[in-house]
Parts: C-alpha cells; sequence; structure tokens
C-alpha cells in the first residue's frame, strides 16, 4: 500500500509530498492536479488489473507509454509525464519510481482490484437514467470514468435487477444514514429500476404517482445517484462489511451539486467508509467538507466523544453511528492544497487563527468570504464615522 509519495513536475504539479492518513482531502483551483494525482495513486495501486481491463475491451498502445497515457487519463493526457524532467517517489524510497514502466506492465487474470474511483465525471455514467457499460464509451475517454460506469452498470442489471427499489433498499444503508440521504436528495421520492424500450432505466416514483424520468431530475440527484450506486459497491448488503480486496476509495467533489444539508448526509456516509476499514480520498472545492475536518481534528485533540461527533454530523447515537464516530475520531485527517504555481502544500492544521492564508482559508476555499466580510466591514465602519 502506498503510504507517501513525493513528485515533481507531473502535469500542473511541479512539487509535492503527499503522506496518506485514513481520510486524506485535496483541495484548489482547478486545473491544479489533484484528478491527475488521484489518477496516478490509482494506477500505481492497480496497474495490472487497469492492464487486464484495457486489454479485455480491446485497447491497445504497443508498450507505448505516450499511447497508454492517452487511453489512461483520456486523449491528450500523454503531455502530463516528461520522461527527462518528471520524478516520482514512493515511500521513503531514495531512487525514483520510473512511471513509464507501468504502461508496460501486462495485465493478469489473477488481478484484484485495491481502489475504487469514484469520478468527477460520474454524471456521464447514466444516459437518460440507463447505466452505461465500459464499451459504451470512446477510446479517448479517461479509464476511471469508463471502469467506474461499468460497475454501476454491473449493479444496476445483475444485483439491482428490473421493477426493484433502488433507494431505499432493505438491507442497504443503516437508517440512520439513509434517513438524511431521503430528506436531503430524494424527498419524498424512491429511486427504482423499471424498463423503457426494453432497457432497464432508473426513475424516481412516489407510492402513487407517474414516475419521473432521469430528464426532470434535479442536479444534485443526476449527480448524486451515481455516488449511491457507487457506495452501494462498497457497502455490500447483509453481514459482509466491505469488499475484500479493495483498500481504498476515491470521491472526487462528492459535494457537487448538493445543498449544504445534503452535503452533510454524503459526509455521513464518508465516515461509514472509515468505519469500514476502507482509506479514503477526497478532492473538493467546498468549504462545508473542510469545515467538517477541521471541527473532527479539534475533536480529536480535545477530548471530543462520540456523542459530540454524532451531534456535528446531526446523527442520533446508537451503537451504528457510535462506530462512526469512533472512527472519526480515531482516524488521520490529512488535508492537501494544490495552488497555480504547481506546489503542493500540507494544510492539515487547518488553523483558522493561522497568518498564512492557505490555513485559515481553507486552501482558498473561503477566501472570497473574508474579503467580503473585509468590504462590509470596512463600509460599515465608513458609515458609522459619516452618521
Amino acid at each position: 500500500m502506498v503510504e507517501r509519495i513525493r513528485a515533481r513536475n507531473i502535469g500542473p504539479v511541479r512539487e509535492a509530498d503527499i503522506r496518506f492518513g485514513d481520510l486524506t482531502v485535496f483541495v484548489g483551483p482547478q486545473a491544479t492536479g489533484k484528478s491527475i494525482f488521484l489518477q496516478i495513486l490509482k494506477l500505481l495501486q492497480d496497474k495490472h488489473i487497469i492492464h487486464e481491463t484495457m486489454q479485455r475491451f480491446g485497447m491497445a498502445w504497443r508498450n507505448e507509454f505516450a499511447a497508454f497515457l492517452n487511453l489512461y487519463l483520456g486523449e491528450g493526457m500523454s503531455a502530463v509525464w516528461n520522461a527527462e524532467s518528471s520524478r516520482l517517489t514512493l515511500g521513503n524510497a531514495r531512487n525514483d519510481t520510473g512511471l513509464d514502466s507501468y504502461g508496460r506492465s501486462r495485465g493478469s487474470r489473477n488481478a484484484r482490484e485495491s481502489m475504487f474511483y469514484i469520478p468527477a465525471q460520474r454524471v456521464m455514467s447514466l444516459r437518460d437514467g440507463m447505466t452505461r457499460p465500459f464499451s459504451d464509451y470512446r477510446a479517448g475517454d479517461p479509464f476511471v470514468l469508463r471502469d467506474f460506469s461499468d460497475k454501476l452498470h454491473w449493479i444496476v442489471q445483475t444485483e439491482i435487477g428490473l421493477n426493484q427499489n433502488v433507494f431505499p433498499r432493505q438491507g442497504r444503508l443503516n437508517a440512520a444514514l439513509r434517513d438524511p440521504l431521503a430528506t436531503n436528495i430524494f424527498g419524498r421520492f424512491g429511486l427504482r429500476s423499471d424498463t423503457a424500450g426494453h432497457q432497464s432505466r432508473l426513475i424516481l416514483q412516489r407510492r402513487r404517482g407517474h414516475p419521473l424520468p432521469y430528464s426532470v431530475w434535479s442536479a444534485g440527484q443526476r449527480e448524486f445517484v451515481p455516488l449511491l450506486l457507487g457506495l452501494y459497491w462498497l457497502l455490500p448488503p447483509a453481514r459482509t462489511p466491505r469488499r475484500n480486496d479493495v483498500q481504498w476509495v476515491v470521491i472526487e467533489e462528492p459535494e457537487t451539486g448538493l445543498h449544504p444539508n445534503a452535503i452533510n448526509a454524503v459526509l455521513n456516509m464518508v465516515l461509514e467508509l472509515l468505519r469500514r476499514e476502507y482509506r479514503v480520498c477526497l478532492s473538493t472545492h467546498s468549504p462545508h467538507v473542510l469545515d467538517m475536518v477541521w471541527a473532527l481534528r479539534f475533536l480529536q485533540e480535545n477530548g471530543g466523544t462520540a456523542r459530540d461527533v454524532t451531534r456535528l454530523l446531526s446523527l442520533p447515537l446508537n451503537p451504528a453511528t457510535r462506530g462512526i464516530a469512533e472512527a472519526a475520531l480515531n482516524g488521520t485527517l490529512n488535508t492537501y492544497y494544490f495552488t497555480h504555481d504547481g506546489r503542493v502544500r500540507d494544510i492539515s492544521e487547518l488553523d483558522p487563527g493561522s497568518e498564512d492564508v492557505a490555513q485559515s482559508g481553507w486552501g482558498g476555499l473561503t477566501e472570497f468570504s473574508g474579503h467580503a466580510g473585509d468590504i462590509v466591514a470596512e463600509v460599515a465602519n465608513r458609515a458609522a464615522a459619516q452618521g
């Protein structure tokens, strides 16, 4: 398992030294390398299963690393790695890892996936409410999107089946986790599978009334349903706590399209992943996510209890949620800020009183709030002086 990555000159990342915790959060503006870094982490963990999958679907790159990157990261992305200047060092090793060797490795029939990746483009995994298999995409679309979409297709086609409740679903998710999702994302509707043109599709439906097709779903519902199905993959039913081979979970931008109350409900699910002993990496543009991480670190350092955590998460305290709270209190929480100048900074302290703007401003996520507050205070003081 990769515990630490040091990198130089990989895409927009000029310098990074990242140590992974139980929960690791990446923040920063667009196009600063967060997604590239996470996809490279996936390649480092799962090169054999990636190669096996690509070969199974007829993708060929003839051991040319540039061609491999265009297939894996997406069309036009081969330039992220420069054989002369790019550097990647794993753990505390003294020697660099030649990433180009990961393009030459062949697949293995015995390969097992160790990282489950939920990409930012997950909304593309549904077309008119229908799941899309790997082969439904172009060869130049990112591997992590195609692979994630294929897993959702399998879940809906084989595990859930036709004319079945998808959410809420018996045996899936504890009520304490399920109820906030129902209230803040689905409202009075349930999620079901039915058929359209002899194909399985997902619809929203009340107990009484006509079904609502994908075209009238809210933006938040469209973004969340693929995430929900991904969580179903990771949180098996009955007494199986987790998928044994999977150790890591990546979720890019879990907050997309969601109201803050819905973000709370999703973050509860993230902590449930920690309780089930997955190691989780998030990328985010939401100060809400960093607020939660900051509060949990404060509770860790100041004698917070399970009751404090459940109050923070707006959850009842019961045996199931106590386990979530204890996992949050005992987990290592790290945060990294990807900057426009290519330097990745460790801002895990998240000190709101720090003179370092990166620390106090949650990696730029609260920068406008602080700026707006300063302007309002200045105008208020001026108005008071004039009056």
